[in-house]
């Protein structure tokens, strides 16, 4: 099988056969990977950053990138713990903690189409504040204790067996789906990250479009430090520190290109699914998190240079 074939055998079917390799090695050296209930719980681990990362995906399909998510899912998840603790019933709070993530957002894709700056850049210093500022309010301190109802959705299950948070998630992954890919909206964010000039040519308003972007992808984001603190708990001006290269990890595992122009909301969860499944499985095979790092390291090189050489291959092709 040639260079050219496998790519190709990789397109169509790697990521299913990836999750049945780990599938089986998990099952032989982690007792009690194969278990209904580690099953869910993979999935509950997914539905968080699982819905992040449907952001992150039509951000990136545009060209853009976002590595403040993990700072938005801290400051918003504090906004929203705070409220609940000042007597704030708890629907008006979640709307406020998702408002909090779109302004971010907004801000975002503002400074990136304004200046047209890299996204890289204006998105680390957004998560450099963000999580300063978590720090600074909070003093370290995490907030906890809420109304019993609010964690129905990161703690509740239907029907005694079926966690609540994965219908949200399998909700945020269609939504995600039927925009990007059955959307003009999402036409226009393909032919951004494809060729910029030649989708301004074509009438495209990337300002807009771009900012646009941005928002939704915040959006999820509030979804995700909803779901996140209903399920923890605790609101830690640490939340989601490891979010923004996670995403990154999932998605271009996933097919997204880096650079734009490519990425599908489905195979993005693949990724997830991946991500999740490996943290569980050596999380049970008494591997620390620095070991988990190392991976998702490994992983997101592995990745960023077969995108690399897919685009090299392209460009010879042209």
């Amino acid at each position: 099988m040639n260079i050219d074939k496998f790519f190709a055998f990789y397109k169509k079917y790697g990521l299913f056969v990836v999750i049945v390799v780990l599938a089986l090695f998990f099952t032989v050296a982690a007792q009690g990977f194969m278990n209904l209930s580690n099953i869910l719980n993979i999935f509950k681990q997914a539905s968080i950053y699982g819905i992040l990362c449907v952001g992150v995906t039509i951000v990136m399909v545009s060209g853009g990138t976002d590595m403040s998510v993990g700072g938005q899912v801290a400051i918003s998840g504090l906004v929203l713990a705070t409220l609940m603790k000042s007597g704030v019933p708890p629907i008006i709070a979640i709307i406020a903690c998702i408002l909090t993530c779109m302004a971010i957002g907004c801000f975002n894709g503002f400074f990136i189409a304004f200046f047209n700056t890299a996204p890289i850049v204006i998105t680390l210093c957004a998560k450099l504040m963000l999580e300063g500022l978590a720090v600074v309010v909070t003093k370290g301190i995490p907030i906890y204790d809420f109304p019993k109802s609010f964690y129905v959705v990161g703690q509740g299950f239907i029907g005694g067996v079926f966690p609540v948070s994965i219908i949200v998630l399998a909700i945020a992954v269609a939504i995600g789906y039927l925009l990007l890919q059955r959307s003009y909206f999402g036409r226009k964010l393909f032919a951004i990250g494809g060729n910029r000039e030649a989708a301004r040519l074509a009438g495209i308003n990337i300002f807009k479009t771009r900012i646009y972007s941005y928002l939704i992808c915040s959006f999820f984001v509030g979804i995700s430090s909803w779901v996140l603190l209903s399920k923890t708990g605790s609101a830690s001006p640490t939340a989601g520190a490891s979010y923004p290269f996670d995403a990154m990890t999932a998605c271009m595992l996933g097919g997204v290109t880096f650079g734009g122009g490519n990425g599908n909301v489905l195979t993005t969860f693949l990724g997830v699914l991946i991500i999740s499944m490996l943290g569980n499985g050596l999380l049970l095979m008494g591997y620390d998190n620095n070991v988990q790092q190392i991976i998702k390291g490994l992983i997101l090189l592995l990745a960023m240079c077969m995108d690399a050489y897919q685009k090299i291959r392209n460009a010879k092709a042209v």
